[in-house]
Parts: structure tokens; sequence; C-alpha cells
């Protein structure tokens, strides 16, 4: 499969917006080299989507808050896909059922690329003449970059379903090393901090506005937990001992009868780990990773410790990598999202912003709670320490982890 960048325009254009709209697009079909289209159609369950709807939804982002709404007398590629590859945004108009997305056979994958390089030519004619909107194309970049990380985790989950355990093209992908293991906890000492985003570098809405919160003395795990430390979670009968979980949590664990984490296979008595690279057998040197919040707030409950609040977290990670003082936090944006205490919720003095790309954050802020941080296959340069990811408290098939915080003095 080909994953030539199509342009009329070179690539010497001196626009630092149009190298950067380059690479992010690039590297979208670069993902899907390995891939046939049979796999690129796959939708295991209705929380994942195709790689194919992935390739179509990040294109018709450009195509409909950009092309269609900015650039006078463009008609829309094809109208039909204005509704196929709407996710959730009402504003815009309906959208087809996100669990029947496994059944677009048409459009073909081929057809989704033809897609994507006449909206590529279009955005980079509109970035070589104005930068009247390169606030919107930042946006959409970004948008994109998320699309990618997901696209792997989809994928993953819809291989997992194979009793072949599929193997990734690519040896880099979803191919953690092992932890840096730094015994302990870092202290933390409490007062008034500033958190979320300032400055003019991007940053989505719900990182905004930055504002003023006070944190008691915490201490925060210097390393992720490892598979050999959740291991004696399980070996300890931690899924059966009903004080340790969340209400919710645990009549979840007993309903999806969860006895261990997503990816686990015992066979042979043996643990094995499947990852794009295949099943293998566990590395109990590397994080444990695909456990929901309600396992993770289990865990720490087991440890007698306990999650880190978002705010903690950034105070931590700021101080990681600015000062007063260096710390030995390791891991802190690789391998997994760390699951905070912290339920998704707006900032103080948060404003939805007008118009359809409101909808982008602003209407999920209930039910689900924060991650921080980043993992693998997050692409390079899309985490920062302000950067609020958010899931369901069920959610395994995103690659998260657990760091401990206690209380100062415990």
């Amino acid at each position: 499969m080909s994953v030539a960048f199509h342009a009329e325009h070179g690539t010497d254009i001196p626009c630092a917006r149009l190298a950067q709209y380059q690479q992010v697009r690039q590297h979208s079909e670069a993902l899907i080299a390995p891939l046939s289209a049979e796999d690129c159609a796959l939708q295991a369950a209705a929380f994942v989507s195709p790689a194919k709807w992935h390739l179509a939804h990040t294109t018709w982002f450009f195509e409909t808050f950009i092309l269609l709404p900015h650039v006078p007398g463009y008609q829309a590629y094809k109208t039909e896909y204005q509704h196929l590859f709407n996710s959730y945004y009402n504003g815009i108009g309906k959208q087809f059922a996100r669990p029947k997305r496994h059944l677009l056979s048409r459009p073909s994958l081929q057809d989704i690329l033809d897609y994507r390089h006449a909206i590529d030519d279009a955005i980079m004619r509109l970035l070589q003449d104005s930068e009247e909107w390169d606030e919107l194309v930042v946006l959409g970049l970004n948008h994109e970059q998320q699309h990618q990380e997901l696209l792997l985790m989809d994928l993953k989950y819809c291989f997992f379903q194979n009793p072949l355990f599929p193997v990734f093209g690519n040896s880099k992908i979803d191919a953690p090393a092992q932890l840096l293991i730094h015994e302990g906890y870092e202290n933390f000492a409490g007062g008034l901090f500033e958190i979320g985003a300032q400055g003019s570098g991007f940053h989505f809405d719900n990182e905004t506005p930055r504002h003023q919160i006070f944190l008691k003395n915490f201490q925060l795990a210097r390393s992720l937990v490892s598979n050999e430390m959740y291991l004696a979670f399980i070996e300890d009968g931690g899924y059966e001992q009903a004080m340790l979980w969340l209400s919710d949590g645990w009549v979840w664990r007993q309903s999806e009868n969860v006895t261990h984490p997503l990816y686990w296979v015992k066979q042979a008595d043996q643990w094995f780990e499947y990852s794009l690279q295949g099943l293998k057998p566990l590395n109990k040197k590397q994080a444990v990773s695909h456990v929901s919040f309600y396992e993770a707030h289990a865990f720490a409950q087991w440890c007698g410790t306990r999650l880190p609040t978002e705010a903690e977290w950034e105070v931590a990670a700021h101080q990681t990598l600015y000062g007063p003082h260096q710390t030995t936090l390791a891991h802190m944006f690789d391998h997994n999202w760390q699951w905070t205490q912290s339920a998704y919720q707006p900032y103080p003095g948060f404003k939805t912003p007008q118009g359809a790309v409101g909808e982008y954050n602003g209407k999920f802020m209930c039910n689900q709670m924060v991650l921080r941080g980043g993992c693998d296959l997050t692409p390079e340069k899309h985490s920062r320490m302000t950067y609020r990811n958010f899931f369901y408290p069920q959610d395994q098939w995103v690659k998260t982890g657990i760091r401990l915080a206690k209380d100062l003095g415990e």
C-alpha cells in the first residue's frame, strides 16, 4: 500500500505550518502501511473504530471546519461524507451510528485515501496563500494526532480478538522498554499553585483557564506500577476482595468477569501479554498496561495508597522538568497514560467556545476520569504537562497505567 504524500505543491514552500501539516498527515498514512484493507475495516466493539474511519474522519475535520465555511465557492468532496464521517458534532448534522462503522465497506480504503489527498491539496493551497485560518489548522493537526493514537489502540483491541494474535508490521510500535525502577516516593511540599495552560503554545480548551489550587503535602511514586507488582495483587486475590473496590467497580468486575489486565492471557499456568508485536511471555519488569480506573483504584487500595489528583500530577511534572528541585520521577510522559482520582470537570471559569468546535471537549465533562502524561503510542511532541486526557472508568483498551500517591507522612 502506497503512503506517498500526494501534493501538487513541493515541500520547498517556505511555510513552517505547511511542513507541520505534511508531517502529521503523512504519519497517519504511514501507520497503516503494514495493514491490509481488511485490517483497516475492523471494528470489534462499539467503542473502537476502523482504521479507515479514523483516516476519513480526520480529513472530514479539515474539510468541515476550514474548507466548507471559509473558502469561497468550495463544494464538499462528496456530500454523503459529511454524514458518514461526522463523529459527534450535533451542530454540523446527523452522524452515522458509531457501532455500525464496520459496515462501511464502501467507500473503499482507496476511496478514503483519494479523499485525503484531495483535501490535502486544498488545505495546502490555503496555507500557501493565507495565515488567516492557522489556528483551526493547528487544532485539526492536534485532533489528527489524537486519532493516530486511537487508531493504534483500536487496532490492538481488534487484533486481540483474533486467536492468531496478529503482529503489526512496524516493530517499533507498542514495544515498550523496561521500566526505570526508582524505589520509593518523591516528597512534594504543599501550598498554593497555579495549574492549567498559559502562553501562546497550542493547548485544548479544557486545559484552561489557568487557576490557583491549594495542595497539601503529598508523595508521588518515582516509578509506574510494574507487571510484577500487579501480579502480586492478582495472586493475593485482589480481584476477589470486594472491600478494595468502588461499588460501581465491583459491579463492573463481576458483570464483565474481569480477573486481570485486558491483554494478559494465561496458558498452561504461564502468563503472556499481547501487544501489537504479538503474544509474548509476560515481562514482569515492564509497566502494567491496559487497566481500568476501577482496577487502578483497587490496586492502590490494596497497597494502602491512592491515585494522585490531576493537580498533584501536574505540579510534580512541573517540578520534575523545571524545579525548584529536580526529582527522580520516571516515565511521566511515556509508557502509559496515568489515571488520576480527579473527575473530568471544567476548570473554574471555563467557557465552551462558540460554534460546533465548542463540542470538542466541553460536552464530555461528565462521568469520566482524567488521565495525565502520555504513552508510547502518543505522537511525538503531542504531550505536555497541562494535557487533560479523559476516559470512562471502565475503559481498559486505552494504554493506561498506574502511578501511586500518598499524603505526606503516611
